[in-house]
């Protein structure tokens, strides 16, 4: 017979993979394993910590898998028909896919307010079109994207991960083959060869990824690309007859190594990086064990039904969970207790199971679709169409609402309104009722600008983005005034309260914000952890050009602030982070004070994302004190206050804002009537406004 490319890769391809292609309720029972760890990392996250994991031993699972099925084809046909397995995995995944995220954008409109359709509407549209985790690797780049929350089409980043590997794994086994044929060399060899060069180098790029960008790097494909890679090698590689023993040895050996990452691992683990090795790895041994032998240790519990039936319903119950976790709290209105996640889990295998029994099989078979791949392939572009026009619709629905939602031009100062409840408790008994108004739209945002400021591009920019406005409320006076408000969102969130009190004293007001960046003569290095060199290097820049600024201007008064809570500096000292960052503001602060402008530190206000659900107001309209915090865990240490103090300068003042916010026990989250937080980290603007009083009052001015 003649030797052809595809003979060659048949004949070098078959033999050590025919044998475990057949069903293998061993991988059944490791999709049950792996769905299993992630909802319940997902419901209970502080009890089954790393169970985000489980998506690791899918990758995995796909890679062997896949694999398999490609080499099984080419056994036994001599050719991979790419447009047949591509419309296979169409007809396999896309039909629950699309209906879970044609549900979820109605739920979204039904039960969710309307600033978050927007974020989900986007989202939407990237999970329809599979490219969801490039979406959120580029939104956790931007330093205020920590703060939106969670979409209902969130969970489709590590679906979009596998998809990428479906559309572009073939066409690297065919190019490995065709290389190979080309100079003779065993295909099988070349495959393996270039896999593992796949294997190692995504590993190291992962683990450089996790280190330096460590949030991006969790979506990226590149960082899980190597998993697939680790299944697909088990797929090509010849295995020797293990004995029962060993077999039995290596099996366990992997499901404890997935078990030691499920409840080890955290959401403070760098990952996925070099430590997602330990549940890729186990996955691996566990599915080399069985392709060695049927029968193991673990088969008297693996081949149970029940475990099996989880496995059959992985893919849908995976689709579903995520959605009801996000929409139920908004559609009962309470916190998720512990019978409602039971009951969220209850009606998520229900709906995995329907979806199994009426989508997700009956789709492989549809005739009107399966009679030919070019019919797959419409009836996709049809199905992916009509889920982005939802989303598209959602997103447009969001906007307009926006844009009609605007802030008052003033606010009225009331006593037991807001922050002044807090002033007068014993003229205020229901200081802790019910807000008015739950939903925080634009009129609440914090980063609202008045038509009285002016984008400065050219003025003390954040690396490549625009971080300066000028705001005239000088009423044509020839000196007004000047302030400058500096610092990070945590300083851009007084602005409600500076820029109200500028209308009023008709001052000219400078502000200068830099993401995640505090104003200080400290060496920068990360908020929350470590930046990249990239984003270090803007901060420093930007901080230095303000630092100087200040002192060749000599504005009236500087206000500042930032999350110096949890800001990292590094000056080389080694001394304790707090000691470092609170010198840092001391040594800026007084050059400013020597240059004769009056400089207001203004002080942390408590934790909310940190000490409670950013959504608990929202869930529990009726009943606010349902979302009080502890004072000793909202209300940390500041060092801005500690700055202040440690100064004892007349020139450096500070405005305290606790007590508008706590009292002895507790901090809460909506006061006098008003919700006091806009998103997880920053304060509501109408709360902020009615604080104009006291920070005049700090300043040293007369606010009336």
């Amino acid at each position: 017979m003649r030797r052809t490319p595809e003979s060659e890769l048949t004949q070098t391809l078959s033999a050590p993979t025919a044998s475990r292609t057949g069903f293998r309720p061993d991988i059944q029972a490791l999709r049950a394993v792996a769905i299993l760890a992630v909802v319940l990392n997902h419901l209970w996250p502080t009890r089954l910590t790393g169970g985000y994991v489980g998506v690791d031993v899918f990758f995995v699972i796909s890679g062997f898998l896949i694999t398999s099925h490609l080499v099984r084809e080419a056994t036994a046909s001599g050719r991979i028909a790419l447009a047949s397995f591509y419309a296979r995995r169409v007809r396999r995944l896309l039909p629950a896919a699309l209906l879970v995220l044609a549900v979820s954008a109605v739920g979204t409109l039904v039960f969710l307010p309307y600033p978050r359709w927007t974020r989900a509407g986007a989202e939407i549209m990237a999970s329809a079109g599979y490219v969801e985790n490039w979406y959120l690797s580029a939104a956790s780049v931007d330093y205020s994207a920590i703060n939106d929350q969670a979409t209902v089409a969130q969970h489709y980043w590590s679906l979009s991960v596998e998809e990428q590997f479906y559309l572009i794994w073939p066409l690297l086994l065919l190019a490995a083959w065709w290389w190979a044929a080309k100079r003779t060399w065993p295909p099988r060899v070349v495959a393996v060869i270039a896999l593992s060069i796949v294997i190692v180098t995504g590993i190291i790029a992962s683990g450089l990824a996790t280190a330096g960008m460590p949030s991006p790097a969790y979506f990226v494909t590149y960082a899980r690309a190597w998993e697939f890679g680790i299944g697909g090698l088990l797929a090509l590689l010849p295995f020797g007859r293990l004995s029962r023993l060993a077999a039995n040895v290596l099996a366990v050996v992997g499901f404890a190594a997935i078990a030691v990452a499920a409840t080890a691992f955290g959401p403070t683990t760098p990952f996925p990086g070099v430590l997602a090795l330990v549940p890729a790895l186990g996955t691996a041994a566990v599915i080399a064990a069985g392709t060695a032998t049927s029968r193991l240790w673990h088969s008297v519990l693996s081949s149970r039904r029940p475990v099996q039936w989880l496995g059959d319903v992985s893919y849908s119950l995976y689709l579903w969970h995520w959605p009801l976790i996000v929409l139920v709290p908004f559609a009962v209105g309470t916190t998720l207790s512990t019978v409602t996640k039971v009951a969220i889990l209850c009606v998520a295998l229900v709906l995995a199971w329907l979806t199994y029994r009426l989508v997700e099989r009956p789709g492989q078979r549809w005739p009107l679709v399966a009679a030919s791949n070019r019919r797959t392939f419409v009836a996709m572009l049809a199905g992916m169409g009509a889920v982005v026009l939802a989303g598209g619709a959602l997103m447009v629905a969001g906007n307009l609402r926006a844009a009609a939602d605007v802030p008052p031009v003033s606010v009225t100062i009331e006593e037991c309104v807001g922050p002044q409840a807090m002033s007068s408790p014993e003229e205020c008994p229901n200081r802790f009722a019910p807000a008015s108004e739950t939903v925080m739209g634009a009129r609440n945002s914090y980063f609202h600008v008045p038509s009285e400021c002016v984008a400065r591009p050219d003025l003390l920019p954040f690396g490549s983005r625009t971080a300066t406005v000028e705001c005239d409320f000088s009423a044509g006076e020839a000196h007004p005034t000047t302030v400058w408000l500096v610092g990070d969102s945590h300083a851009e969130q007084w602005k409600g309260a500076v820029f109200d009190l500028a209308r009023q004293k008709h001052w000219s007001v400078l502000a200068s914000f830099g993401g995640g960046c505090p104003v200080i003569d400290a060496p920068f290095i990360g908020f929350r952890e470590p930046a990249p060199a990239a984003d270090q290097e803007r901060c420093r820049a930007w901080s230095t050009a303000v630092r100087e600024a200040v002192v060749q201007q000599k504005p009236d008064y500087v206000l500042t602030s930032s999350a110096g809570r949890v800001q990292l500096v590094d000056d080389g000292t080694g001394r304790p982070q707090g000691m470092q960052f609170t010198d840092g503001l001391e040594w800026t602060w007084t050059a400013w004070a020597d240059a004769g402008v009056t400089v207001v530190a203004l002080g942390g206000v408590p934790f909310n994302g940190e000490v409670r659900s950013p959504d608990c107001v929202l869930v529990n309209a009726g009943d606010p004190l349902a979302c009080a915090a502890s004072r000793g865990e909202a209300q940390p240490r500041d060092p801005y206050l500690d700055a202040a103090a440690q100064a004892n300068s007349p020139g450096i003042r500070a405005f305290d804002a606790d007590p508008y916010f706590c009292d002895a026990d507790n901090c809460y989250a909506v006061i006098g009537g008003v919700v006091v937080y806009y998103d997880a980290d920053h304060l509501n603007l109408d709360y902020v406004r009615r604080l104009a009083p006291p920070l005049a009052q700090a300043m040293g001015i007369d606010s009336r």
